[in-house]
């Protein structure tokens, strides 16, 4: 449990019209950024660790070094460019993002929380401010997943969830471990991962959902996340001739795999609202058009806003798999590789958020995340709050990904307003 101190501004000032970020500098910094792995669809390819996470890696550190600011890089690979305060004694109020992308990921997601960051630094060195507690911005190694499994594990293993040995052993699926990876690209790096007190963590990203521009709302202030758990399913059967086996000798794969997906659709249209069940990845072997399957695998990922009910689809999908072994004699296993409880965000984090978005006569709404955050992970040390704009569409992990640059800047300037209050104010205290 956390005790809560409120926080209150210091300087008056700040509501003044001249603490607004530059908006078409981030945007600048974003089509920059976005050149770094750009795709011919208009997207970006940056798996983690890769060379082209490393060459996003490399720009923002250069951005960070001409903004004047001191970078350290944990043993995850983990970034931090901190901004000093005027007690540097004090916790850091962080912010930030990722720069890893899924192999069609868009311009945005991830990149904006860590451009919006950097824009508040540029900003306040524009205006020779300096606050009392010092400000990082942070880029989190892997948070998409889409490489290493599981997902957010830079900040999972900041936060305390994993230890530095699981997280540097993620393995991809050529079998390099992230250890491995950080030192081939340079940012396998010194400071320790965990330990580090944090004064509050405040994170900007693009919606990922159609709800803020259907209703016309220019910031979505974040008050909780979905629970999530992914799983990996293996289907074994037998492999034979695909026109000489009779159907009662059949031991098929892949029908045993498309049962078990039929009945994750039907438990996720049980559990509604705010239940989403998805097959993301199946791969069938040996893959041949005459050839029965003789193995599927498949992953599975559970959303859900209650953990009781996460519970529950777990375990229907778990009868629903032992009842399709029994009854086609298939081998099936499921590995739990992700499990995430639903998050709530920090009350006083969430109000200073509304205050400042009010504060600038933006319109909003209060709304829970779909997505998994490293935000997620940093709550369980650090008070913590997230600030939504809209997405053309709603798309995301798509080329097509966009957005609109009175939306980004608007979405950094409360970030802006809302660093300046804590970093100036009492701060929270766990």
């Amino acid at each position: 449990m956390r005790t809560m101190l409120r926080a209150e501004p210091k300087m008056a000032d700040m509501y003044s019209e001249k603490f607004r970020i530059d908006g078409k500098r981030l945007w600048n910094s974003l089509m920059d950024m976005a050149k770094v792995g750009a795709t011919k669809k208009g997207g970006v390819c940056r798996l983690a660790l890769t060379d082209p996470d490393r060459q996003a890696r490399d720009l923002f550190v250069k951005w960070c070094r001409e903004a004047h600011c001191h970078i350290t890089v944990d043993r995850m690979g983990n970034i931090f460019a901190r901004r000093p305060g005027i007690d540097n004694s004090r916790p850091p109020l962080m912010t930030g993002s990722y720069l890893d992308t899924q192999p069609t990921g868009g311009r945005f997601d991830g990149a904006y929380g860590v451009m919006a960051g950097l824009e508040v630094v540029r900003t306040l060195n524009d205006l020779n401010y300096k606050t009392l507690a010092p400000i990082e911005v942070v880029v989190w190694t892997n948070e998409e997943g889409s490489r290493f499994t599981p997902w957010g594990i830079g900040s999972a293993v900041f936060a305390g969830a994993y230890t530095l040995k699981e997280g540097l052993s993620c393995k991809d699926v050529e079998g390099r471990t992230i250890r491995e990876e950080l030192k081939r690209i340079g940012y396998a790096g010194r400071r320790a991962v965990s330990g580090h007190p944090v004064a509050a963590f405040l994170e900007a990203h693009i919606e990922q959902g159609p709800i803020l521009e259907k209703e016309s709302k220019t910031i979505g202030v974040v008050n909780g996340v979905l629970g999530l758990r992914w799983y990996d399913v293996s289907v074994i059967g037998r492999s034979l001739h695909a026109g000489t086996t009779p159907a009662k000798l059949r031991r098929d794969a892949l029908v045993g795999a498309v049962r078990i997906i039929m009945e994750l659709n039907n438990i996720g249209n049980m559990y509604q609202p705010n239940s989403f069940t998805t097959v993301g990845e199946l791969h069938v072997y040996p893959n041949s058009r005459n050839v029965i399957p003789e193995k599927v695998n498949f992953t599975v990922d559970l959303r859900h806003s209650e953990i009781a009910v996460l519970d529950a689809m777990e375990n229907d999908l778990k009868d629903a798999i032992k009842k399709i072994t029994e009854e086609l004699k298939l081998k099936i296993t499921i590995k739990t590789v992700a499990d995430m409880s639903p998050t709530s965000f920090t009350k006083e984090c969430v109000e200073d958020i509304r205050e400042e978005t009010e504060r600038l006569g933006l319109s909003y709404r209060y709304i829970k995340s779909g997505t998994g955050h490293d935000t997620c992970y940093i709550s369980r040390v650090a008070p913590t709050g997230m600030i939504f704009i809209p997405c053309k569409g709603g798309i995301s992990h798509n080329e097509k990904e966009s957005a609109k640059p009175d939306d980004i800047a608007a979405g950094c300037d409360v970030l802006l307003r809302t660093i300046i209050r804590l970093a100036d104010g009492k701060g929270y205290v766990l």
